[in-house]
């Protein structure tokens, strides 16, 4: 008698395909849809582990884009500081679907976002990027000429790209109780005043979060019928969370909905894939080999494998060479050095999100 699993390659089955490997050696856990070149043009966005892709990409000489590259002049760290080059876009951060819905709804329609401005200090902060300018704006009027170019940049990157890669991090946000339009963090973190009458706290559920991808995905393919999107979901666990469980089974749960949400869109969406970053990082068969010691920051080691993974399983599904990043140069100094987490701390403030650790218990008074 036969059956179905007397034909399956040994990558269907647990023990040939990782129980008896080194982790660094399972391979194949990408089969891609769409092959990607070093001409393909690709646009990122999303959340903080999305810039790891632009840097990787960049290395390997693949053709990203950055639509609002910023003034001339600039130093790298203004750069990083004023969020140029860290996506594709000067949106900051996007962490959730509704958020991505709502910035390509002002970018790609007629409709115009909400005429609310944070103020702290006598500084002016866009409730929907407000750590894209440190210290603020000088006038609401120049809050609003900077987004108009962040939206213009958008729909051009949009309709000038042929991949658009995502990256999914929360399910978790804060929105206006009537309006419903949702913010980038919570009011009274970064700036503006907290309104418990106003601001509800929202943990989309799978409904919530596959309507909300749709819609953005329907606005992306109707500005461009060439377009596919690349989904990741964010291995980096969550800050702080408010839904009243315990952080670590809030950040399972925020991710569980997310990763399940990219596969039903894989499944139904003939120009959507998924690329398993997040299980390269996070599952148990890498024993968290790849997280620094606050098991938060991704080590840059991790990111290097994750983004080997990427090419070699191009290559493998396309054709062509493996895309390797340029060696780096070796340090001078003979002693050994501790591996840094790829988001320095001053980096890592440049995620909203990030901001919320200051407000930890034994935080708060330091």
């Amino acid at each position: 008698m036969t059956h179905p699993y007397q034909t399956l390659p040994e990558d269907r089955f647990w023990r040939t395909a990782v129980a008896e490997r080194d982790a660094l050696e399972i391979t194949g856990l990408w089969k891609p849809k769409h092959a990607i070149a070093r001409r393909t043009r690709i646009v990122t966005a999303g959340s903080c582990f999305a810039q790891h892709f632009s840097r990787a990409l960049l290395a390997r000489r693949y053709r990203w884009l950055d639509f609002e590259p910023g003034p001339a002049g600039l130093t790298p760290e203004q750069r990083k500081d004023y969020h140029y080059g860290t996506f594709s876009f000067r949106t900051g951060n996007i962490y959730t679907p509704k958020m991505l819905l709502q910035w390509l709804t002002w970018a790609l329609t007629e409709a115009e976002p909400p005429g609310e401005v944070w103020e702290k200090d006598g500084r002016f902060y866009d409730p929907f990027r407000p750590g894209v300018e440190p210290g603020g704006f000088a006038s609401a009027e120049e809050l609003w000429t900077s987004r108009r170019d962040t939206l213009r940049a958008i729909a051009e990157a949009v309709r000038g790209s042929h991949v658009f890669v995502f990256t999914m991090g929360l399910t978790e946000a804060w929105q206006d109780r009537a309006t419903g339009v949702e913010y980038a963090v919570c009011p009274g973190t970064v700036a503006g005043q907290f309104d418990a009458g106003r601001h509800v706290f929202v943990n989309h559920g799978f409904g919530a979060l596959m309507g909300d991808m749709t819609a953005a995905l329907r606005l992306m393919f109707r500005a461009n019928r060439r377009l596919i999107v690349l989904l990741t979901v964010s291995p980096v666990p969550l800050t702080a969370t408010a839904s009243g469980s315990h952080v670590l089974t809030a950040t399972s749960h925020s991710k569980s909905l997310l990763r399940a949400v990219a596969s039903e869109l894989v499944a139904t969406q003939a120009r959507v894939d998924y690329f398993p970053s997040y299980e390269i990082i996070t599952h148990p068969a890498y024993k968290g080999r790849f997280f620094a010691p606050n098991l938060r920051s991704v080590l840059p080691e991790g990111v290097d494998h994750v983004m080997a993974q990427f090419f070699r399983d191009q290559a493998a599904a396309f054709g062509g060479e493996v895309a390797v990043a340029p060696a780096p140069v070796p340090a001078v100094a003979a002693v050994e050095e501790v591996p840094e987490p790829e988001l320095t701390e001053a980096e890592e403030l440049r995620c909203e999100e990030e901001i919320l650790a200051a407000f930890a218990p034994g935080q708060r008074d330091g």
